[in-house]
């Protein structure tokens, strides 16, 4: 049985998930996968001080200008630049990873996996210095590659679209070591769903528009501000919003009502997302590689909103590039911008077919099928 490492960092909710769908792929191929958090080999102080960073860079203004200017200034051009940086980020790490080589005895895999800029540099460098002898793959979780995913020595990059591979060959990465397969959701996005169907299971009404508002990585009062603009127009319909975890973003919904045309249905923290990207007509959301890829993959077009200042406005210029969505800077102009698109049915079908285009249902399983392919003896 083939037994394949799957490391990312827990720096956001997508990683994780991108991980355990690949593991679930994994299984399903008759392959023995693990599933590590490199933070989990860490001091207790370099986890707290690293998810304590990237919360203030998520949320803070300041953080935000902060990032993308670290961001877009460490982004290299050059492929010889990027692994010498990355390189040095990797021995940066290694002191407070020297848990790490104990889980690479212990687990003796044939593969090993990276979704994360950070474990790639880090793996990359123990391969360099004989501490991982298995090949190296690495899953691209966003659709424009910062130069940090790059790193020697990796067998295969799993890649979201032609244009990330397009943009890996400019800078001078080989072809071959480049698959567009997308970025792994889970297995559930490949299961064929009717919207009637998905509408009646989740109690929302058959005919009629439904707008999905994801609004759990979005600032509270942003996500007030988008739904009260969508209650109180004349558009009949019903919307659904999701706070998921944040608190915050609960409580400050929880005296919104109904409106006069379109109701509001409340949702917390649910296990059916998918669900609701099939139920719906719109879905607006910030701009992470894992919500993009599974509204991709069910045909759903996007409103895009206030994405973090870097990776996020990559794949939010991604999606409104190839047409299957539309992305705004201003929260202010969803709500309207939502409402346009359901006027315009013709425009929304253009759309869906653009998703069709770029979305990937199947992505764990192809990224699953490639690994056991090239571990198998020649």
């Amino acid at each position: 049985m083939v037994r394949v490492l799957i490391i990312y960092a827990s720096l956001g909710a997508g990683h994780g998930s991108a991980a355990h769908a690949l593991a679930a792929a994994l299984a399903r191929l008759g392959a023995k996968p693990q599933v590590e958090d490199v933070l989990d080999y860490a001091s207790s102080v370099v986890r707290a001080t690293l998810t304590r960073a990237h919360h203030d860079m998520e949320l803070s203004e300041r953080g935000q200008q902060f990032y993308r200017l670290i961001y877009e200034r460490s982004n290299e051009s050059d492929i010889a630049a990027a692994f010498r940086q990355n390189r040095l980020f990797g021995l940066l790490t290694r002191p407070f990873l020297t848990r790490l080589d104990s889980l690479f005895a212990e687990a003796r895999p044939d593969a090993v996996v990276s979704l994360h800029p950070i474990t790639g540099y880090i793996l990359a460098l123990r391969r360099q210095q004989g501490r991982l002898n298995a090949p190296l793959y690495v899953v691209i979780t966003d659709f424009l590659a910062h130069s940090s995913w790059l790193t020697p020595g990796v067998r295969r990059y799993f890649l979201a679209s032609d244009f990330t591979r397009w943009t890996l060959e400019r800078r001078g990465l080989a072809p071959e070591v480049l698959e567009v397969t997308g970025i792994p959701i889970n297995l559930e996005a490949a299961r064929p769903k009717q919207r009637a169907e998905a509408r009646a299971r989740r109690d929302l009404p058959v005919d009629g528009p439904v707008i999905i508002l994801l609004g759990g990585g979005i600032e509270a009062r942003r996500v007030r501000l988008v739904a009260e603009e969508l209650l109180i127009s004349d558009t009949p319909g019903v919307l659904v919003t999701v706070a998921g975890r944040n608190a915050e973003l609960n409580q400050a919904l929880s005296d919104l009502r109904d409106g006069p045309s379109m109701s509001l249905r409340r949702l917390g923290r649910v296990d059916y997302v998918d669900d609701l990207l099939v139920a719906g007509d719109v879905v607006i959301t910030k701009a992470g590689g894992l919500i993009v890829s599974e509204a991709l993959a069910r045909r759903t077009p996007l409103v895009i909103v206030d994405p973090l200042l870097g990776h996020e406005e990559w794949n939010a210029d991604f999606v409104a590039g190839v047409g299957a969505g539309l992305q705004l800077r201003m929260p202010e102009m969803a709500a309207r911008a939502t409402l346009v698109l359901l006027r315009q049915p013709e425009r929304l079908a253009a759309m869906r077919q653009q998703a069709a285009l770029v979305g990937f249902p199947e992505a764990a399983l192809s990224i699953g099928r490639r690994i056991i392919e090239d571990l198998r003896p020649a």
